[in-house]
C-alpha cells in the first residue's frame, strides 16, 4: 500500500508543478486529470496484486464483485488546494475486511510524509511511531475543521467553527480531511470534526488516529460509522469536552453571538 501510494503521489507532484487544468464535476466541486490518472494508477496497482478484491475510489465509483476485501481510495484528497498551487494534498488508501478497517496509508507529497497503520500494529509516520498529543484541557487545544465545497449555505459548521474558536487556541482549515486525521494521530492537531465525509475521505485517516491511541466518533459520542456523515476526531482526552461543546451548540444554548459588524466599523 505505501508503495502505491508513493506511486500516486510522485504523479500527483508532477502535475503540481505543471499546474494541470482544472474542471468542475458541479458549482464548486474541481476535478483535475491528476485525480484521474492517479486513481487510474492506484486501481490499475491493487488490480495487478489482488484482483479480486473491490475498490471504491472518489473518481471510478465502486467495482463490486462482492469480495470480503474493500479498498477506499481518494487519489488527490485536497483538490481544491492542488488547483490554485496550495501544497496540502495527499493520497489516501483504506483497506477493509468484513467491514472492519484493518489497513491505512496516506502520503503527503509535497512533505514526503507518509502515514501507515494496520489493526492492532500501531501508527507510524515514515516507519517511526506516532501518538496523540496530551492536551487535557481544551483552552489549551489546536484543532482543525473543513467546510463543504457544495450546498455551503446549508452547512451549520460555521458556527461550531466559531464556538470552538473561542474556546481553544484556534482551529485550522487546510482543506483535506486525510490529512487533518492524520495531524491528530501525531499530535499536531488535539482535534478535527466534519460534516459529510465520504469513506475515501476517512477509511484511512481514522483508522490511523485510532491506531495512534486517539479517538473517533460521531457528534453524540456513538460509534463512528463509514456512512455516519459525522466525523469528530481526537487525542481522547478532549473528546468529552468537544462532545459537550457540540451538544451545547446543537441544542442553541451557550452559543456566543457572532459581533455586530456595524458596530465593529464604527
Amino acid at each position: 500500500m505505501s508503495a502505491i501510494a508513493r506511486e500516486a503521489g510522485a504523479l500527483l507532484l508532477k502535475h503540481f508543478r505543471n499546474r494541470v487544468a482544472v474542471e468542475y464535476k458541479g458549482d464548486a466541486d474541481l476535478v483535475t486529470i491528476a485525480d484521474r490518472e492517479s486513481e487510474l494508477l492506484i486501481r490499475r496497482r491493487i488490480q495487478e496484486r489482488w484482483p479480486t478484491h473491490d475498490i471504491l475510489g472518489e473518481e471510478g465509483g465502486l467495482q463490486d464483485s462482492g469480495s470480503e476485501y474493500r479498498w477506499y481510495v481518494d487519489p488527490l484528497d485536497g483538490t481544491t488546494n492542488f488547483a490554485h498551487g496550495y501544497p496540502v494534498f495527499c493520497v489516501s488508501l483504506g483497506l477493509e475486511y468484513k467491514g472492519e478497517r484493518i489497513a491505512g496509508v496516506v502520503y503527503d507529497p509535497t512533505r514526503d510524509e507518509l502515514f501507515t497503520a494496520a489493526k492492532g500494529g500501531g501508527a507510524y509516520l515514515n516507519l517511526q511511531p506516532v501518538h496523540v498529543s496530551r492536551a487535557a484541557k481544551l483552552a489549551e487545544c489546536l484543532v482543525a475543521t473543513g467546510f463543504p465545497s457544495h450546498k455551503r449555505h446549508k452547512n451549520p459548521n460555521i458556527f461550531f467553527y466559531h464556538q470552538i474558536t473561542l474556546r481553544t487556541h484556534g482551529v485550522r482549515r487546510a482543506g483535506s480531511a486525510a490529512l487533518d486525521l492524520c495531524n491528530v494521530a501525531c499530535g499536531r492537531f488535539d482535534g478535527f470534526w466534519e460534516f459529510n465525509l465520504n469513506p475515501w475521505d476517512t477509511t484511512a485517516g481514522v483508522l490511523i488516529v485510532e491506531e495512534a491511541g486517539g479517538k473517533v466518533s460521531n457528534f453524540s459520542g456513538g460509534p463512528f460509522q463509514r456512512d455516519s456523515r459525522e466525523t469528530l476526531a481526537s487525542n481522547g482526552a478532549v473528546h468529552a469536552s468537544l462532545l459537550h461543546e457540540f451538544e451545547q451548540i446543537l441544542s442553541g444554548r451557550g452559543i456566543d453571538p457572532l459581533p455586530n459588524v456595524q458596530e465593529y466599523r464604527k
